[in-house]
């Protein structure tokens, strides 16, 4: 028996609808009784309501946490899969939180769990290009991911996790060390198998999880922007310090709650670029992907994470997906390319 917890978001219904439809009955659940039950009673799934602190985890073999912001939520549900014996996967892409999770990997082998953050579009494929970048130059001390998402909407949890962040500027991973970095600290043409684009660093969850996956101890995410937004981007940067302040960015998030996702139309014609370059002295190896669009990614893959790890033989610890399940995992994703 297996939960999806923050059943009633963007990410979460898609899932709960998904597997509705693979004949897997999770049990629903979120912290707001108008939100879920009537979710549950459409999809006649069991139901609980809980707030993250007092997590309801009896009979509950797993847990996929989809509500966010993660550097809020992701502690007391990992303190209660830790407790209940449940494993706990979820769909961050927050750094600070993949930190966190990786510090407990000796909590989860002593208690037989597995704690697997990121196993939606961040980052599971990134992650994968980065372990495959690794194999096939060991020796690389440098590595830069990018991806490009063509007409890409955020649903309102991503826009409210990605301003909780937002006032902190970028980061990288340099000498093995998270280092706090201006917004867009780089600015470079990407050669996309789509074409080339101007991209921007962004503090991605891979600048965690790729050196935890492959060891490599300078690493930097990109993402595709216009010159416009560049630009744009620029002059704003100075005001982004504002959301340091809590009255400000609660308000900032508020109004990020009247979004809408990607509606079903993009989710299924939309698709994601990846790019991966690692390299030490003059050798380098670079690849790309593609990937279904990243929300509709996520389904795919979070539901493919959950049928292992409760498919599979136990194997607790804190891990990256590559990790896990090897850099491959992400082929085996319909609609992946590599």
């Amino acid at each position: 028996m297996w939960m999806i917890y923050g059943a009633n978001g963007y990410t979460g219904e898609l899932i709960a609808r998904e597997a509705m439809k693979r004949g897997q009955r999770p049990i629903l659940a979120g912290r707001s009784a108008e939100k879920v039950e009537p979710l549950a009673r459409e999809l006649a799934l069991e139901s609980r309501v809980f707030d993250v602190e007092n997590p309801q985890l009896d009979g509950v073999q797993l847990v996929l946490h989809c509500a966010g912001p993660f550097i809020r939520t992701s502690r007391p549900m990992v303190d209660a899969c830790l407790a209940a014996g449940a494993h706990y996967l979820d769909i961050t892409g927050e750094i600070e939180v993949f930190e966190a999770v990786m510090a407990r990997d000796a909590e989860a082998k002593q208690r037989g769990v597995s704690l697997l953050p990121g196993v939606g579009f961040d980052v599971v494929p990134t992650d994968c290009l980065a372990a495959m970048l690794k194999a096939k130059l060991p020796t690389a001390t440098e590595l830069w991911l990018a991806w490009y998402a063509p007409r890409a909407a955020v649903s309102p949890g991503t826009m409210k996790t990605m301003l909780e962040g937002a006032g902190y500027g970028g980061m990288i991973r340099r000498d093995g060390k998270l280092v706090r970095v201006p917004l867009m600290f780089d600015v470079r043409e990407i050669p996309y198998s789509s074409g080339p684009r101007l991209s921007v660093t962004i503090p991605w969850g891979d600048v965690s999880t790729a050196f935890h996956s492959t060891g490599i101890p300078n690493i930097r995410v990109y993402t595709a922007r216009s010159p416009k937004a560049v630009a744009r981007l620029k002059r704003i940067a100075p005001l982004m310090t504002l959301l340091r302040f809590g009255p400000i960015r609660r308000y900032a998030q508020k109004v990020a709650e009247k979004r809408t996702g990607p509606d079903a139309t993009l989710r299924e014609a939309g698709r994601t670029y990846l790019w991966g370059r690692a390299f030490h002295a003059s050798d380098e190896v670079t690849m790309t992907m593609e990937t279904p669009e990243g929300y509709e990614f996520t389904v795919r893959s979070a539901l493919a994470a959950v049928q292992r790890v409760l498919g599979e033989a136990v194997r607790p610890g804190a891990m990256t997906p590559s990790t896990r399940f090897g850099a491959e995992f992400v082929l085996a994703i319909p609609g992946v390319s590599l």
